[in-house]
């Protein structure tokens, strides 16, 4: 057996936590969160989370959207334990969920369950038409002609969130209000309606960590759900996680966001959108960018302070044959965009590409059993170990943050920027050292982002998605 999985096996019986440094293939000098520091907008979201850290006041929402690495929840969830665990006085809610295995073969996080015995429709964002609406989640499930009871049931055994605030995000033409079960059959009808952003509002008389949503329907009536949001009273840190297996951005741009982003507020938002998109051998990467400034658009059209972190797409094959595989090399390109991407919004970059070990990377994890056969998707431990690389990238900016006085000159304020010409040279907090053989991205003439960009990659159709394999 191979030295690294022997070291494996061991770490898993024993329960050490693994390290990236026992693995020499992993470049730990490269995990860190590279942007301009006189960008303004992660300054703000740091010297929020400062505040909420010194005077325990406040509230952070943290919002991780992405594809099936997201959906599968291992990789955001193990920033999120990491990050509530190292302020433990600051848990404020779960945050906005989807019961994904309400509907049959959607897989779901493992920190909770979800029960449904009643048949409901399934629609995501990925359909070329969807048929029934979506919101932030990018997800929906249609109960229909029966009654039918979703139970979302915590599984988590570390964190305490004190749910005391449920809101059901829903639409329905026939009139159904649902009610939520907790405790001993008890049941309750929303505390009220707001009908405009379809939300149905339950204020709690107790905490509870696992709940029944009561959808009344009859014959001939429907009611589709569009996600939930567990919330609490307490002041501290919210860490929300959006994925939908297969999506990429324009999936995410035909979904209605606009209100569910309103709820949630993000002061962060980490991308961890591109593997789908850059799956196709015509990959365009200026539709690629340019609808991810839409996308970031509409995020700071809620927040404009909004802090933005995009995740480089991980090193992946394609599937040439039966058992045959080639080099995905158009990770390089969204690697560059990212970078542009940071430049243009005022964000930052975690560059998951290069911490793997570049290019051809991908074979290392999997023989070392972080990466799947498909080599596309990570094991349970693979996720673990981005997600422990993910938070200490962050951590580390949030411990170093110095609070800016009051007669300091303030950074410079930034704004979504619609993309030109030619591309400027990167602030040095985006530079890297040039590599040999890099594919760059030759600058042209793009139109507004305001406008949707086409692409001759359609980018909808089935053989261009990645669908989750459970590990």
């Amino acid at each position: 057996m191979h030295k690294i999985n022997i070291l494996l096996l061991t770490c898993l019986l024993v329960g050490i936590p693994l390290k990236a440094q026992d693995y020499p293939f992993i470049r730990t000098d490269a995990n860190k969160l590279h942007y301009d520091s006189t960008s303004a907008t992660m300054q703000t979201f740091l010297q929020k989370m400062y505040r909420l850290r010194t005077t325990a006041q406040g509230n952070v929402s943290i919002m991780h959207i992405g594809g099936s690495h997201v959906q599968a929840g291992t990789f955001p969830h193990r920033v999120r334990t990491q990050l509530l665990g190292a302020y433990p006085t600051l848990i404020h809610g779960r945050g906005l969920l989807f019961p994904y295995s309400a509907a049959a073969k959607c897989n779901n996080p493992s920190d909770y369950k979800v029960h449904c015995a009643e048949k409901v429709i399934l629609t995501r964002n990925v359909y070329k038409q969807p048929e029934y609406p979506l919101g932030l989640c990018g997800i929906a499930v249609t109960a229909h002609d029966v009654p039918t009871s979703i139970q979302i049931l915590s599984n988590e055994s570390t964190i305490d969130y004190g749910v005391s605030r449920i809101v059901v995000l829903g639409h329905t033409s026939d009139g159904i209000v649902p009610t939520i079960g907790y405790g001993l059959g008890e049941s309750t009808p929303p505390s009220y309606i707001d009908s405009a952003n379809h939300r149905y509002v339950y204020n709690l008389r107790q905490e509870v960590d696992s709940i029944d949503i009561r959808i009344p329907c009859r014959e001939g009536q429907q009611f589709t759900l569009t996600g939930v949001m567990l919330d609490s009273r307490h002041p501290g840190i919210t860490y929300h996680s959006i994925g939908v297996n297969g999506a990429a951005v324009p999936d995410y741009l035909r979904c209605n966001l606009t209100s569910d982003l309103r709820l949630i507020r993000p002061d962060l938002v980490i991308f961890g959108i591109g593997i789908n998109d850059a799956h196709a051998s015509d990959f365009d990467s200026v539709a690629f960018k340019n609808n991810y400034l839409r996308l970031c658009d509409s995020i700071r059209n809620v927040n404009p302070q909004c802090a933005f972190i995009f995740i480089t797409n991980n090193d992946c094959y394609r599937k040439t044959g039966r058992r045959s595989y080639s080099v995905n090399r158009n990770g390089l390109q969204v690697q560059e965009v990212c970078y542009r991407l940071a430049q243009l919004t005022g964000g930052a970059v975690w560059d998951q590409f290069e911490i793997m070990g570049g290019l051809k990377s991908m074979e290392k994890w999997q023989k070392a059993g972080l990466a799947q056969k498909d080599k596309v998707h990570f094991t349970r431990t693979g996720y673990q170990l981005l997600g422990d690389l993910l938070y200490q990238a962050l951590c580390h900016e949030i411990d170093n943050y110095k609070p800016v006085l009051d007669n300091e000159p303030q950074p410079k304020r930034h704004t979504v920027q619609p993309t030109s010409n030619g591309d400027k040279p990167l602030p040095r907090g985006l530079r890297r050292k040039p590599k040999a053989k890099r594919v760059s991205i030759t600058p042209t003439p793009s139109t507004d982002h305001a406008t949707p960009a086409t692409s001759t990659n359609d980018n909808t159709s089935s053989r261009d998605r990645f669908p989750y394999i459970s590990d």
